[in-house]
């Protein structure tokens, strides 16, 4: 008996896709009126279906990249005085954002208590200059600003996803649960995602194993095949940041949004500082259930594009339709 047709034609596509899987489109209810306000308010959308990257890019992926191309990462280079007038120079050193664990208890308020800038620090060295990527090539890059993320994207024939398409495949068709597994943060006491466990930002008990990142697919995919579209390390998105309360139409569904504008992008409570941001999703390693309880779909934060840090990276996605043509 001759197998369905679409069996034929999924297989083709994805042999032109190798390490993607098809995300079919859909409908389904984005952000959270239950969370943080700035997932407020939830909203219906729709989105076309698209190829997604099973994994958050590697560093041995990215290293292959930079071998093919000589792309030198923004924490690499030095920063333009002009672009930050007054900055002390030793703030405009090639650096990138780490975080450092306190001793004790902080104020939860000033994140400044846990994140610091630190010289040397790069997708090559993500743990601060003296260390490599030799034992943690299978682990998400981290350290890479918005330009290295698209210029990556860029080789490898791939785009960034919007925040909706982001958030559409990371539920797995779970529309409006919780997590992308579904309701329950540990269901039956198992760990679904690398995050922290403990107090915040001093004490991590490490229940899941992982203090830091983890290798890209150590916990378990969602229902569409994607793994990590919870914990270990934010994802770029190429959406810059807007109030979800800022959507036009909140009683209509949306089709393909794209985000705001990049001038509505900049941080409000900075208003002399003009850096736009995008949005960022998925949570991290640092997210806990007493600080950042941001391992959630619909979860969401703004990350200026001229910032590198520690527990950031991404994965690409190809806006094309699945070929029809059996083979």
């Amino acid at each position: 008996m001759n197998a369905p047709a679409e069996v034929f034609e999924r297989a083709a596509a994805e042999r032109s896709y190798p390490g993607m899987v098809w995300i079919p489109g859909g409908t389904f209810l984005m952000g959270s009126d239950n969370h943080y306000p700035e997932e407020a308010p939830a909203h219906r959308v729709r989105v076309d279906g698209f190829w997604m990257d099973k994994f958050t890019v590697s560093n041995r992926d990215f290293e292959r990249f930079v071998a093919a191309t000589g792309h030198v990462t923004l924490a690499e280079k030095p920063a333009n005085p002009d672009d930050y007038p007054g900055a002390l120079p030793d703030l405009l050193a090639p650096s990138s954002m780490m975080f450092r664990k306190p001793a004790g208890p902080v104020d939860l308020g000033n994140h400044y208590n846990w994140w610091v800038y630190v010289r040397g620090a790069n997708w090559r060295h993500p743990r601060g200059p003296a260390s490599t990527i030799k034992k943690v090539a299978d682990h998400p890059v981290v350290h890479v600003a918005y330009e290295d993320v698209v210029a990556y994207a860029n080789w490898a024939g791939k785009e960034l996803p919007t925040e909706a398409e982001w958030e559409f495949a990371a539920r797995g068709g779970l529309d409006a649960a919780e997590y992308v597994w579904g309701n329950e943060l540990t269901p039956a006491g198992k760990h679904m995602a690398n995050i922290w466990q403990g107090d915040f930002p001093y004490r991590n008990t490490v229940d899941d194993g992982y203090e830091y990142t983890a290798p890209v697919g150590s916990f378990p995919a969602n229902d569409y095949g994607l793994y990590d579209m919870a914990g270990n390390v934010w994802q770029w998105t190429t959406d810059w940041y807007q109030d979800h309360k800022a959507i036009d139409s909140p009683c209509c569904t949306a089709v393909n949004p794209r985000g705001g504008h990049r001038e509505a992008s900049y941080d409000t409570r900075l208003p002399d500082v003009k850096i736009p941001r995008k949005v960022t999703k998925g949570g991290s390693h640092l997210c806990a259930p007493n600080y950042c309880r941001r391992y959630r779909p619909a979860a969401r934060m703004a990350q200026p594009v001229d910032t590198a840090i520690s527990h950031l990276g991404f994965r690409c996605i190809v806006r094309r339709k699945m070929e029809l043509n059996a083979q």
